[in-house]
């Protein structure tokens, strides 16, 4: 590991931040600071996640959802200060690392399957 790598990794370490383990094909619900003068608060963004990408610090992820017919698309930095929690409400089975095709795609047609881990815990 080079010296980059292991100061992003330490910086990772010390945000303390509970990540879970998600991928593409994933329904997450995504909790987002929003600033409205100065009060805060949480508001939930949930959808589909189309696209992730690792790098380090600068790891991100795409979210799509369909509000009032209309697609909405959006992408997080993974270790946001914004982002007060990610939660995955269901597991997808998928081929593809990057689900761009779902933009073409309403209804039934954008359907994902959901995975059932077979491994038990023990």
């Amino acid at each position: 590991m080079n010296l980059i790598q292991q100061i992003e990794a330490e910086n990772i370490a010390a945000l303390g931040k509970e990540i879970p383990e998600f991928r593409a094909g994933d329904t997450l619900r995504v909790g987002v600071k929003v600033v409205e003068g100065e009060r805060t608060r949480i508001q939930n963004f949930e959808g589909v996640c189309i696209a992730r990408s690792n790098k380090g610090m600068g790891s991100n992820f795409t979210v799509r959802k369909i509000s009032f017919g209309e697609g909405v698309e959006r992408v997080f930095p993974l270790y946001s200060p914004n982002i007060d929690s990610v939660t995955v409400v269901r597991k997808g089975i998928v081929r593809r690392a990057k689900l761009y095709y779902l933009r073409g795609r309403t209804g039934k047609r954008a359907r994902i399957a959901e995975r059932r881990d077979t491994r038990t815990e023990g």
